[in-house]
């Protein structure tokens, strides 16, 4: 690995402090930064090179840290004065950067920013000579939202590509930093048995969710202008079905692997506006009961404002139009102040045929599920039938779990995983421009209708599994929705 410089804008924001920062000290834990890398803090305040170290050190005195490794991490902190907006401080941290400084030429711009800045800052690294790869290669990260809609992801993207080619952005979506959803995969295209299976055939259709128990948790100023459509299904939740639903690629590589998510998002059938009510539905949570605790609504939260329409809760059906999954329903949802917090894909088999078993006691055959759980335990699980102990032809679902199930202590972060690529510069986990498009393309439509419907929005009490209107987008009276793992599927009153 080439050594590198890591500039980050924004050094003293809640990203930095509570991800990028501890991302970066595993990392030298483990032995995997080299000597020659550093970490130049960006911010406004007064600070030298020692009132950074010793505001890093503050920041990683709850972790468990190692002594030795903690001076070594910490002898890599430089940081440089200025503002945003002032013009003057960026050829003083170029000089600080190319100068005598003894800094690599190796250079990573992290935003940790607010969006709004990513394309004036990019501008402004372009007008003083950052963005050249002349004597070393520069790399900018990004992170969601990627514009608002379809136009400002156009805006943005036009802005960043004025200084920066395509190939020096890395739009982070740290959701695919997790493991298991990157063993989606593996699970997928490692296991051949799986493949005859894997279509319109033999799955009856797909399930994504991610819930939260948790509320805005302090950036209802973010989440009132996103809302939960924009927030987790058009970048998270839409990333995951592009996994679970891609061709394999011709190779892992990023452009191979990137070319077929492309072609599944542009598969997605498109929502007509007169159809979004018929595919997509949004709520907003209300008071009620989390783990036995009173907990408001979300108009009563702090900084939302008194009649927002946000949702806090969506759920979308979709279709992919390709000869895999045609007619196939992929349903997503997400919410917060759910019952509890998880996040999953479950795959739904279509019934076996019945009439081998007409003359037995069994009335009716439970379909066969994979499950496959990201967070907060990692688990890979399919659900069969078998025969319960007895004299009767009756059956009962068995369990067939991965030996990793659970909750796994050393898993590496997310953060941690996607820094690592950036330096080694491995695309594979991160956006390319046009998954960003067509991701804006599938839930523009749906955007659109919601911005104009502002009159009223359905309410679901917090602590429940969201509002009862999402059981319409199942087509039969049979499908519903799988919440937990477990099956457990009690409300968190």
């Amino acid at each position: 690995m080439e050594d590198c410089t890591y500039v980050i804008f924004g050094a003293t924001g809640n990203l930095s402090r509570i991800k990028l920062i501890p991302a970066l000290y595993h990392l030298d834990a483990a032995g995997r930064l080299t000597d020659g890398m550093k970490v130049v803090g960006f911010g406004r305040r007064d600070w030298d090179d020692g009132a950074w170290r010793s505001q890093v050190r503050g920041w990683l005195a709850e972790k468990q840290t190692e002594a030795d490794v903690l001076e070594r991490f910490l002898a890599r902190f430089h940081f440089c004065q200025g503002d945003l907006a002032d013009e003057a401080a960026y050829p003083a941290l170029r000089e600080m950067l190319l100068g005598e400084n003894d800094f690599s030429h190796n250079i990573v711009f992290y935003m940790a920013i607010r969006p709004a800045e990513f394309g004036k800052v990019s501008r402004k690294l372009g007008e003083c000579g950052l963005a050249g790869e002349k004597g070393g290669w520069r790399r900018l990260v990004i992170e969601k939202p990627f514009g608002y809609d379809l136009e400002s992801a156009e805006s943005l993207n036009h802005s960043l590509s004025r200084d920066f080619r395509e190939s020096q952005i890395y739009r982070i979506d740290h959701y695919l930093g997790k493991g298991t959803v990157q063993n989606v995969l593996v699970f997928r295209f490692a296991n051949l048995m799986l493949e005859p299976l894997w279509n319109r055939n033999y799955i009856d259709h797909v399930q994504i969710t991610h819930s939260e128990s948790l509320g805005t948790e302090g950036r209802a100023g973010y989440y009132d202008g996103a809302g939960a459509l924009r927030d987790m299904i058009q970048s998270h939740l839409l990333q995951v079905l592009t996994l679970v639903a891609m061709e394999p690629p011709a190779n892992l590589d990023a452009e191979s692997l990137r070319d077929e998510k492309v072609k599944v998002l542009r598969s997605i059938r498109p929502i007509p506006q007169s159809a979004v009510n018929a595919h997509a539905v949004r709520a907003q949570y209300t008071a009620g009961k989390i783990n036995g605790e009173k907990v408001p609504g979300y108009l009563d939260e702090p900084d939302v404002p008194e009649h927002s329409v946000t949702e806090t809760y969506a759920a979308l059906k979709l279709f992919i139009d390709n000869w895999r999954w045609r007619n196939v329903p992929f349903f997503l949802r997400t919410g917060k102040r759910m019952a509890k917090g998880n996040s999953m894909v479950a795959i739904r088999f279509k019934h076996p045929p019945q009439q081998l078993f007409r003359e037995t006691q069994i009335e009716q055959l439970e379909p066969n599920w994979i499950l496959m759980n990201l967070q907060p335990n990692e688990c890979i699980r399919m659900e069969m039938q078998v025969k319960q102990n007895g004299l009767e032809m009756r059956t009962e679902t068995t369990r067939l779990d991965a030996s990793y199930c659970g909750i796994n202590p050393d898993q590496l972060d997310a953060y941690e995983a996607l820094l690592l690529d950036v330096i080694e510069g491995d695309h594979s986990l991160f956006l390319r421009y046009d998954e960003v498009s067509w991701a804006w393309k599938v839930v523009d439509p749906i955007l659109k209708v919601w911005s104009v419907e502002r009159d009223y929005i359905t309410g679901y009490n917090a602590g429940s599994w969201g509002p009862p209107e999402a059981d319409r987008l199942f087509l039969r009276q049979d499908q519903y929705w799988r919440n937990t793992l477990d099956g457990n599927d009690e409300e968190a009153s």
